[in-house]
């Protein structure tokens, strides 16, 4: 009987969800302007408890969104996912953001009356979150959440996905892909505004890591910056 609680904080979404068996049992969720993370995810943390009239030593094991996302969003949230665990000495989970993203992302497409499965079955999936100035992360999967592109992160220009839009249709979303969406022209892209990442898109994912024992050495994880932490000029990686 496994109560998990997931935390995802890479981007200005603060996101808490607590998973039954891997099924959603409470929720809070709060999308501000500002990072206001810090001040969030104990109360949310706390009500989500409460809501599901358990007691917080009843938890299972803590999964939080690793990365990549902003630097400051992942240290709370990984902060706060690691104290828990030590304090109640149980498994701590990492779920990649873009993953988590994707899965999000799908399960709400294909649950719209207004969009044709089979183009979804046969599109890329390519969740994006912002880096600032024109540099996103991101990673491209395919119907089934298998990995077609690893996670890099990149400068977009014009060109950064052409030969990809020559022979796959592909989705872009999350708020890197809004902003990128000028330089996104081709009949093969398709851009979906306001997706963000939730903790809701983690539930699945940490479930299975949890069946599978899959787990972080909790002294020693650290989130999945993807790139350092400096002031300077955003370094661009070519395709593969």
């Amino acid at each position: 009987m496994a109560y998990i609680l997931h935390i995802e904080s890479s981007t200005r979404m603060c996101s808490v969800a607590l998973s039954y068996q891997g099924h959603l049992h409470a929720f809070r969720e709060h999308n501000g302007k500002d990072f206001s993370h810090s001040s969030l995810l104990t109360s949310f943390i706390e009500e989500i408890i409460r809501e599901a009239g358990i007691r917080v030593n009843e938890l299972s094991a803590v999964a939080v969104s690793k990365g990549p996302g902003s630097y400051t969003g992942l240290r709370i949230g990984v902060s706060a996912a690691k104290g828990l665990c030590y304090g109640l000495d149980i498994p701590l989970i990492a779920v990649n953001s873009l993953e988590a993203l994707a899965y999000h992302f799908r399960e709400g497409l294909l649950k719209r009356s207004d969009f044709i499965l089979p183009a979804a079955l046969e599109a890329l999936f390519c969740p994006m979150i912002d880096a600032r100035r024109m540099e996103v992360y991101y990673a491209l999967y395919d119907a089934r959440l298998r990995q077609k592109r690893e996670t890099t992160a990149e400068v977009v220009t014009p060109e950064s996905f052409g030969e990809l839009l020559e022979s796959h249709k592909v989705f872009f979303f999350g708020d890197g892909a809004e902003k990128c969406q000028p330089l996104l022209e081709s009949h093969n892209a398709m851009v979906f505004k306001d997706v963000w990442p939730s903790a809701k898109g983690m539930i699945a994912l940490a479930q299975e890591k949890f069946e599978t024992g899959e787990f972080e050495d909790v002294a020693y994880f650290e989130p999945f910056y993807l790139k350092d932490f400096v002031a300077g000029t955003p370094r661009v990686k070519g395709l593969v």
